[in-house]
């Protein structure tokens, strides 16, 4: 008797074990929230150096598209920065099991990752996420990024960090505006 009740306590074992991953893997609401970003967007990317400084604007487009079963949006940008040729590429998705959003962004002006995991309470229109990565002196930097969804065709992307004296300050918003 006792080898079937542990053949049987192994079997819910596994099953509750299948369920869990199940849950896990399937895409949720946090990722319904990321549906109006998705498409092809011309993009105005407002940039500044440091509290103060002068901002540069530039264009660009911004594609963007699930992968992965749905399981994360993939952003493909190009365009310029600062007088130069600027492409980036980036992942955002909803992990199910730290009920967070998460992301990665790679782009032309380093060889780093940013890596970024959502903070406070997402609405449909906003999402708040910390974000670090390490600057050209080997310093770990770190950011608060915005995602505010305006509508199905226009949302835009904030990044704020610290200057002098530690005060946040935004230095970048990229504004998108959705052409297909």
């Amino acid at each position: 008797m006792a080898a079937k009740t542990k053949k049987k306590t192994k079997a819910n074992d596994e099953a509750a074990m299948m369920a869990l991953w199940q849950k896990a893997m399937t895409p949720s609401k946090g990722h319904a929230r990321l549906e109006p970003m998705v498409g092809t967007f011309a993009t105005k990317t407002t940039f500044v150096m440091g509290p103060g400084l002068p901002e540069q604007v530039s264009e660009g487009t911004s594609v963007h598209r699930w992968v992965l079963g749905g399981r994360y949006l993939e952003q493909i940008y190009k365009g310029t920065s600062m007088g130069m040729p600027f492409e980036g590429i980036g992942f955002t998705g909803y992990d199910n099991v730290r009920q967070r959003y998460v992301g990665t962004w790679m782009d032309s002006f380093g060889t780093g990752i940013m890596d970024s995991v959502g903070i406070g309470k997402p609405t449909p229109k906003v999402m708040e996420f910390e974000g670090k990565s390490c600057g050209p002196d080997g310093k770990t930097v770190k950011f608060l990024c915005k995602v505010r969804i305006k509508d199905r065709d226009r949302h835009s992307y904030e990044m704020w960090t610290r200057g002098p004296g530690r005060k946040l300050f935004r230095m970048m918003l990229v504004e998108y505006k959705r052409t297909a």
